[in-house]
């Protein structure tokens, strides 16, 4: 029973490594050694060679009967054992691994311009199977397209009468996401209006000064321009000379629509310009498209997401901290018990 309890101690401790996904064993074939050990059993179970001593009367042996005393030959074993074992798990040189991994190149530098006038409450959109309003829906799809642009750095404005800044390019998903990501992109914040054109400027202003070879607007509006000092064309032809793409998808449908103004419940109808959309997306070497309902954003930005991919450098940083000597310095220790009991204690009882 004792030989298997410290069988298994060494055993349980490398489970406890291997479960670790930050530690890893260099040489893991040594652990085949462990199924040696079970012979150290065998030794100390082995008898040695049976002496014959005559004696002239049985009445001593009754005597010494009751005067024996076990000697400390089990923890003797117990230390070789212990020291075999942990020399073992030293020999499979176990290490901690830190792997970093370092983006060297962004894929594509990439604006989202999303409109948050007032008009963007009206629920013409649908979410498994319940009514949401443009603005919903739009978070909805750009929050997944977001996920799967693991390599570009992505800014998010928001605009009605006037743009505003609701997230800084940058590469943290975790960030966009959040309450200074999309969480900002709330209607009410800025005065109501549809300024598209300094909309794009705001985004062209944050490609400007970045190195990245593509740099990408993505425009989402369900109105026309009507606020804002800059022509939506005159922008977008600003945007062309620093080498910017531009998207542009209008959302929405047909009709009146009802939403909710500081005023109360208000009836509009729905004003597009597509044409101006569309010039603004040849201007700047991009497309244009429409979209009425949730399936039919969703893939507009899936073609947007497969239009625009670039290879990425990565640079991976693999630092192993040695953790062996832990388990050589136990090994050690239980080998000089072994050395000092053998020469003093164990000898004086076999």
């Amino acid at each position: 029973m004792a030989t298997l309890l410290l069988l298994l101690l060494p055993i349980c401790l490398l489970l406890g490594v291997g479960l670790t996904d930050s530690v890893e064993l260099a040489y893991p074939w040594v652990l085949l050694g462990f199924l040696l050990l079970p012979l150290l059993a065998l030794l100390k179970g082995r008898s040695g060679s049976e002496g014959a001593i005559q004696f002239s009367s049985l009445h001593i042996l009754e005597r010494m009967a009751g005067q024996a005393k076990g000697g400390p030959g089990g923890f003797r074993y117990m230390s070789i054992f212990l020291c075999l074992s942990f020399t073992i798990m030293a020999l499979s040189r176990p290490q901690k691994i830190d792997r970093r991994e370092e983006i060297k190149d962004s894929g594509i530098e990439l604006i989202l311009a999303i409109d948050v006038s007032r008009s963007m409450q009206a629920e013409d959109f649908f979410i498994s199977g319940g009514r949401v309003n443009r603005l919903q829906a739009a978070k909805k799809v750009t929050r997944e397209f977001i996920r799967g642009r693991q390599s570009d750095r992505i800014g998010i404005v928001a605009f009605a009468g006037r743009p505003y800044l609701a997230s800084p390019l940058t590469l943290s998903k975790t960030w966009l996401e959040g309450p200074y990501g999309l969480g900002r992109v709330a209607i009410g914040l800025v005065e109501d209006g549809t300024a598209i054109g300094s909309a794009i400027a705001a985004a062209a202003k944050r490609l400007d000064k970045r190195e990245s070879k593509s740099k990408v607007i993505v425009l989402l509006t369900d109105g026309k321009n009507n606020s804002g000092k800059l022509n939506p064309i005159e922008s977008a032809k600003l945007a062309k000379t620093l080498g910017i793409k531009i998207y542009t998808i209008a959302v929405g449908t047909y009709g009146d629509h009802v939403v909710q103004t500081p005023l109360g419940p208000t009836r509009l109808t729905q004003e597009y310009d597509e044409e101006t959309l569309q010039q603004i997306a040849a201007i700047a070497n991009g497309k244009f498209f429409r979209a009425q309902d949730t399936s039919n954003l969703q893939k507009i930005f899936d073609e947007i997401d497969q239009m625009e991919k670039t290879e990425v450098r990565r640079r991976v940083t693999v630092e192993a901290t040695e953790l062996f000597y832990w388990f050589a310095g136990v090994a050690l220790f239980f080998g000089v018990v072994t050395l000092i009991g053998r020469e003093t204690l164990w000898r004086r009882f076999p």
